[in-house]
């Protein structure tokens, strides 16, 4: 089974969490040790397209926004 995960700063370290239904699928319980293979995932920009369409936020608001989440 594949999970779609955001790696973040936790501390000195970078940390990632397990989403609900997949620990429960996995039947993962706290403290047990699990092989975790990574692979980045590609960023389509065609998901992006046209997503926006009709929203009322300014282009240099967006840009302050969207960095915000890149500095992480």
């Amino acid at each position: 089974m594949e999970a779609i995960c955001t790696a973040r700063k936790w501390g000195h370290s970078i940390g990632i969490v397990l989403p609900r239904d997949f620990v429960n699928k996995e039947k993962i319980k706290n403290g047990e040790e699990i092989i975790i293979n990574v692979r980045k995932r590609k960023v389509d920009l065609s998901e992006f397209f046209g997503a926006l369409k009709g929203a009322k936020i300014d282009a240099q608001k967006m840009k302050d926004e969207s960095r915000k989440i890149w500095d992480r």
